[in-house]
This record gives C-alpha cells, structure tokens and sequence, in this order.
C-alpha cells in the first residue's frame, strides 16, 4: 500500500506542476514577485494537501506563536532538513513570503525550477563562495526589508534520521549582518519521508519553532552552536526513538 500511495503522490505532484508552472510563467509577465509568490505557495499547499490525503502524512506544528508579528518584521528561519515535505510545508505554514537560499542549478529543473526563476529567492553559485555570501547578505537585507523572510538549512543538505550534519554558520552571519533574530526549527519529516527515498509512509511530521534568538552582539559560530543545541536537544524530545542507544547524535557527513 505505501508504494501504490507514493506512486498516485508522484503522479498528483507532475500533473499538476506542470500547468501550474506554466500559469506562473505567463502570469510572472505582468504581476508582482509577491503575487508570484503566492500563485507558487498555493502549488506546495497541494502537494502537501496531496501528502496528507494520499499518503497519510500530516504535520503537527507547535511554536507558531514564537514568530515576529507585524508586516515587516525580520526574521532568518534555520531548519533541520530531513526531506523535501518541510520545503514544501515551511512555505505553507509561514504568514509571510520565504526566500530560500539554494544553489542556482536548481533553476535548471523543468517547470519546477522554471517557476522558481519567478520568484525573488537567493540562488548563489557555490563555486565561489565569497561572492555568493556577498549576494546572500545584499539581497537578505533587501528582502528582510519588503517583510520577506530567509530560510536556510543549515546543515545544508537533506540528513538522515537519527543524524545530524556539520552546521555552517552562514545563517547565523546573514542574520548578525542584517541584525534580524535566528529562529530554529526542529523537523521529524524522515519518520514518513526519509532522504531520497521514493516509498514513503503515513504518519505524523512534528515541526516545532523556537523561540527567536537575538543576533546582536553574536559570533556567528558561537550563534550557530547555540541554534544547533536547540535543534538537536528539540529533535531528540521529538523523535526519541531514532535516537535510543546513543550517548550523542551522530554526525553525518555527505560523501564526496
């Protein structure tokens, strides 16, 4: 049964991006980057709306109230990454518009990336990593300003349960550049969808937000260590079972 449901998910999610895509290519001619935005959002609701219905997945969010208030208040949302169902969730939970920060290849993606060249997000060219900070931090304040929130995953890839990945402190320097808080995000997505895993499985994502961590006066290490404290600590009381039997959480590291 968890197969035919992933499979019927699959089909839901490339017959309805594809006209969706297109839509938001010949509407990106004459609207808005906010109204974009939102035709896009209301494609990840399906996708996710789809996840629950077909595949049984449903998120249990606690901390919402934890979140800045007021049109445009500032915030840099770092994430634990275990799937592709928190970048599809994130956007659906948020009250305020979300750019991500990911590598330009992306873009490349037929119909998906195509959308998302639409939008005013963050692509960098990891390649050349000072440059790409330099644009991170540029259009990071430009788009705090308008009330558009960044999020990143700091650990920078998608990591396995149980696990967790070398947490890079660009987020934590992004905010002490812009002077917006940190607010930390633990997520159990890989109880129902683990990484690159085709099959996934009914079930329960808790996604639960921290309490916002001021940046001013910081060092992005040590802001980051602390991000990273709370994630783990939250991931463990989330999701103890992935973690009986070990002293610590172990590291993950992505293979060359």
């Amino acid at each position: 049964m968890p197969l035919i449901r992933s499979i019927l998910h699959m089909l839901w999610m490339a017959l309805t991006v594809i006209p969706w895509a297109l839509a938001v290519l010949v509407y990106s001619l004459f609207a808005s980057s906010t109204k974009i935005y939102w035709l896009c959002a209301g494609w990840l609701r399906l996708a996710v709306n789809g996840g629950t219905a077909i595949l049984g997945i449903q998120n249990r969010v606690t901390g919402l109230e934890n979140l800045p208030t007021g049109q445009t208040s500032a915030c840099v949302l770092l994430v634990k990454h275990q799937s592709t169902w928190e970048t599809f969730s994130m956007v659906t939970l948020m009250p305020h518009p979300l750019a991500f920060v990911f590598k330009r290849e992306l873009l490349y993606v037929p119909f998906f990336g195509w959308a998302m060249s639409r939008m005013d997000m963050i692509h960098i060219d990891r390649s050349q990593r000072t440059q790409a900070f330099a644009k991170v931090v540029a259009q990071g304040k430009r788009l705090m300003a308008q009330g558009v929130w960044v999020i990143m995953f700091p650990e920078g890839t998608r990591i396995p349960r149980g696990m967790k990945g070398v947490y890079k402190s660009g987020g934590t320097r992004l905010a002490i550049e812009t002077g917006a808080p940190v607010i930390p995000v633990a997520v159990t997505s890989a109880k129902c969808w683990p990484r690159k895993a085709f099959i996934k499985t009914p079930g329960i994502v808790d996604i639960s937000i921290g309490k916002p961590i001021s940046s001013v006066g910081r060092q992005p290490d040590e802001l980051m260590r602390e991000v990273e404290a709370w994630i783990e600590a939250e991931m463990r009381r989330l999701d103890p079972e992935a973690y009986a039997g070990t002293e610590t959480t172990p590291v993950w590291s992505k293979k060359p």
